[in-house]
């Protein structure tokens, strides 16, 4: 058994690491507990159509990252590569659509196919806390919060930092994306292939682009800012006031 290693992209955890590892866990748990999230476990494996229909069949997780194979049945599963999309499943199947909002706090290992490098892995273990149901800023600001004690809690929160932005309502999206499509589309003979492809179908998937030339040109896009609705600028602004009141 000596010739055996991990598979690349995964790694054991024993001694130190497997007690580090627990510790995070441990008080990401009961902080979450103290902001009233309930603990769901889900299975690591669903049918593919929960990820294919929640994340988008254009997202890179989707196209190139996702495990997926057929079990004998004929089946198509996939081990999950996130926690959201099995989550909003469980609150479906489980009949608590009628029951909202949940608060739910989750761990445990996620796969996704990732180019080895430092840092990732295709076996890696992420915490989740999710609000479902609600429609407020003020639930925004209490996950956000939620995370920042854990952070503070881990000892971590002076060498972190919050980037906060927002994709506004359904009509500023649609407006938003009318403007990249015209944007991307005088320079569609620059763009890499995947990027042409997306252009067509999700061009926000564009400005997530880690190919050189694409960055390039998506430096110059517009922003969302100027076509968010009045409505959204209001939930924006809650949100980073609701923040400041949490001390975050």
């Amino acid at each position: 058994m000596t010739d055996l290693q991990p598979i690349r992209g995964t790694r054991d955890l024993i001694g130190e690491d497997q007690r580090r590892h627990l510790h995070v866990i441990d008080t990401a748990r009961r902080v979450a507990a103290l902001y009233g999230f309930d603990e769901w476990s889900t299975p690591v494996f669903e049918d593919t159509r929960v990820f294919s229909r929640g994340l988008g069949d254009t997202s890179d997780v989707v196209t190139k990252e996702m495990y997926s194979f057929s079990d004998r049945g004929g089946e198509s599963l996939t081990l999950r590569p996130e926690a959201t999309a099995g989550i909003c499943r469980a609150l479906v199947t489980n009949g608590l659509t009628q029951s909202l909002p949940q608060k739910v706090f989750y761990q445990g290992p996620m796969f996704r196919y990732e180019r080895p490098q430092k840092g990732r892995y295709r076996q890696f273990h992420q915490i989740d806390i999710e609000v479902l149901g609600s429609d407020s800023p003020l639930a925004d600001a209490e996950v956000i919060a939620c995370g920042w004690t854990i952070l503070q809690e881990l000892g971590v929160s002076g060498d972190t930092v919050l980037e906060l932005n927002t994709l506004g309502d359904s009509a500023s999206r649609d407006a938003y994306r009318a403007a990249l499509v015209a944007y991307f589309g005088d320079r569609r003979d620059a763009l890499s292939e995947d990027s042409t492809a997306r252009l067509e179908r999700n061009p926000l998937r564009v400005v997530d682009s880690k190919d050189p030339a694409d960055r390039a040109i998506v430096q110059d896009a517009p922003t969302i800012d100027p076509y968010l609705t009045e409505p959204a600028h209001a939930f924006f602004a809650r949100l980073q006031e609701y923040l400041t009141r949490f001390g975050v």
